[in-house]
């Protein structure tokens, strides 16, 4: 044969075995993390992978929180012109927030303080009646109490640190009991959304996410990688998918830390009655000349508002160094005061901008 002939066969067997040893050996490429001592050699022809080892963050942020995480089943009993009275039932999520009973939620879960029974369902199965301490429609916060002790609390993290892109894991019981603590997961995919509930209401200051959240998901967890509750889940737009919110957590934690100190809670008020100004506006046809804020329309006497000088007609829009946009915003930061704490107000007047002291 010529060596022509020889070159080619030589060639063809090249390839041959080429093929063969690619077919033989697929698990060296195609894997998670390289081996960084073979990548460093310059005459490595080969890349060596290493699986990686321990569990995953899911898996470990599921061993840490779904303890924590319990069911809410509730009855309410509604008045029916044509049919009289009837019941209707609800399922939603709760975390435990300190291991003497203390539940938090979604202010809806419990039907707006309209439920007539609340149970509670446990990681270990058991079920309790709970009764219903305190709720706010305009944060969609609810804590309920159970009479058992010793339970597993839920971390909970700090909501400001929370950055777009982070890690987000939701643990709920979507559409009913039957998918009972499902975990989802995502990201945190903005920060500071608001959600219009009609015409002129909104949630304001809400985390979004694309970690799945479904009916029942409510008043469950919104966690971070460490395990830890960073938000309350609250709602979900019904017209798109991937798009979830949550209640940022230390929304809730002045009102879960008095529960905790003092077995209740109570808050500061300015001792005023008001409305957003776009409601205003649009009802009463007057240009206010400011845009976001709440129009003061009543100032009861002898209250903090009264004794800081504020007056009917004014438009308050910053308290404590945060704008105040609605009677929501306004109703939030109120929660962050206690008793005798003192800040400062700014309100519009007439056009002038002026900076008031007051004294819960």
């Amino acid at each position: 044969m010529r060596r022509g002939g020889y070159f080619v066969t030589a060639v063809i067997g090249a390839i041959i075995g080429s093929l063969l040893t690619l077919y033989l050996a697929p698990n060296f490429i195609l894997k998670d993390t390289y081996n960084k001592e073979e990548v460093a050699k310059p005459n490595s022809t080969q890349i060596i992978v290493n699986e990686p080892k321990g569990e995953s963050v899911y898996k470990a942020v599921a061993k840490k929180a779904m303890p924590s995480v319990v069911g809410i089943t509730t009855v309410t009993v509604e008045k029916d012109f044509f049919f009289g009275a009837r019941q209707s039932s609800g399922v939603g999520t709760g975390v435990i927030v300190d291991e003497r009973g203390y539940i938090l939620t979604n202010a809806h879960v419990i039907g707006d303080g309209k439920a007539n029974n609340v149970s509670v369902l446990f990681y270990d199965g058991s079920n309790q009646e709970a009764k219903v301490l305190w709720y706010d429609t305009t944060l969609d916060l609810a804590i309920i109490k159970v009479d058992k002790k010793g339970l597993p609390v839920a971390a909970l993290g700090d909501s400001d640190n929370v950055e777009v892109g982070d890690i987000a894991i939701a643990i709920g019981n979507p559409l009913g009991l039957e998918f009972e603590r499902s975990l989802t997961q995502g990201i945190i995919s903005g920060l500071h959304r608001s959600i219009k509930v009609n015409e002129y209401e909104s949630v304001e200051d809400l985390i979004q996410t694309d970690a799945s959240i479904n009916p029942g998901n409510s008043g469950g967890p919104l966690l971070n990688s460490k395990g830890e509750v960073i938000g309350i889940n609250t709602a979900k737009i019904q017209t798109a998918e991937g798009l979830g919110f949550a209640i940022p957590i230390n929304t809730a934690k002045p009102i879960v830390d008095q529960f905790i100190q003092k077995g209740e809670f109570k808050r500061v008020s300015l001792g005023i009655k008001a409305v957003d100004v776009n409601y205003f506006e649009d009802r009463m046809g007057q240009d206010l000349g400011i845009d976001e804020g709440v129009y003061v329309f009543q100032v009861i006497n002898n209250t903090p508002a009264a004794k800081a000088g504020i007056k009917p007609g004014d438009v308050i829009f910053e308290l404590g160094g945060n704008k105040i946009k609605s009677m929501g915003s306004l109703t939030r930061e109120l929660y962050k005061f206690r008793p005798k704490d003192s800040t400062n107000v700014k309100i519009n007047r007439g056009g002038k901008e002026i900076d008031l002291q007051i004294i819960f």
